[in-house]
């Protein structure tokens, strides 16, 4: 933090985004960034949106961004790597840029699947890395030995892993918080309407397996322990038992807050866990179905669901791709 007399140096970001970048994450660097410029007496910050060919880049909102091409010499104080929709974009690919921006004394900050790239090339050595928990369960399906934190952000050296998303907000907010007063930021803090700035040691919710916030303890603790137990499901009545409530009295509340029954509430967790490796990952259907707990009929039952087969699809969603590119 500066001093209250001191003259703060201003600070310069580069934010490097590939086209599907992700507009909400975009948003949560800039915008805070904008807001204390306005609140302090003098902007402080700077930005350069950045590609690695330069020109105008879409975003998975349709979206329109100019940028300029990477710097050969970077002179930016930290850079930001949004995340993309799409987890193998090959844009993300940035280990000679990232290792550029170091060498010249950046802080780097790597968003969802940026983070998630970055922590597949590490390899053995990503351990305790963050990304976005979809990504993780991704990468644990793909690199099976590896271990990521759930946290919102993990330092490694001069480059911090994020979850991304919403968390966004959060890194940045501590990151402006080096640089304007404590006032300054909770002022900017209330503009956002954004009640506090989440440590980066908090766990994310669902893949961190953080407490929901339906506003009832037991409720709460029964997601909590269905999004912990995909994979391997626990029987409802096992359920009942470690939350210390009734099957009537669960079956109420899922009822009243969330206008469903646990059994498909949690059926629902786990297809959307499903449709998650499906679409990102080379397991087959039926590897697909045993990760997301089902040992049998999970064709059928996605079917059900979403009116389609999981080949189908999965053929969808490439020839979708295939178009794009």
């Amino acid at each position: 933090m500066t001093s209250e007399h001191a003259q703060p140096r201003k600070q310069h970001f580069d934010i490097i985004v590939t086209d599907g970048f992700v507009l909400t994450e975009f948003a949560a660097v800039v915008d805070p960034l904008r807001t204390a410029n306005r609140v302090t007496a003098q902007p402080l910050f700077s930005w350069t949106f950045r590609s690695a060919g330069g020109g105008t880049i879409t975003s998975s909102s349709e979206a329109i961004l100019p940028t300029e091409r990477f710097a050969e010499k970077p002179d930016a104080d930290y850079l930001f790597v949004i995340g993309n929709t799409d987890p193998d974009a090959p844009g993300l690919t940035l280990g000679n840029v990232i290792n550029t921006y170091t060498h010249r004394g950046a802080k780097v900050f790597l968003l969802a699947e940026a983070a998630s790239r970055y922590i597949k090339d590490k390899g053995s050595a990503a351990w305790g890395m963050s990304t976005h928990w979809e990504n993780s369960a991704l990468l644990r399906e793909r690199m099976e030995l590896l271990d990521t934190d759930n946290a919102l952000a993990s330092g490694d050296g001069p480059v911090v892993t994020c979850a991304g998303m919403n968390a966004t907000m959060d890194v940045v907010l501590s990151v402006m918080g080096q640089h304007i007063s404590s006032a300054e930021l909770q002022t900017v803090v209330n503009i956002f309407l954004h009640e506090q700035i989440r440590d980066f040691g908090t766990r994310q919710p669902f893949g961190g397996t953080s407490a929901a916030t339906t506003g009832d303890a037991d409720l709460d603790r029964a997601i909590e322990i269905m999004q912990s137990r995909i994979e391997d499901p626990v029987l409802i009545g096992e359920l009942t038992t470690s939350v210390g409530v009734s099957s009537r009295s669960l079956e109420r509340k899922f009822r009243t807050f969330l206008g469903t029954t646990p059994n498909t509430y949690y059926r629902q967790l786990r297809l959307a866990r499903a449709n998650n490796l499906l679409l990102n990952t080379t397991l087959s259907v039926r590897e697909v179905g045993l990760a997301s707990g089902f040992a049998g009929g999970f064709s059928v039952l996605y079917k059900s669901f979403y009116g389609i087969t999981p080949l189908e699809m999965r053929r969808r969603r490439r020839r979708q791709k295939t178009w794009k590119d």
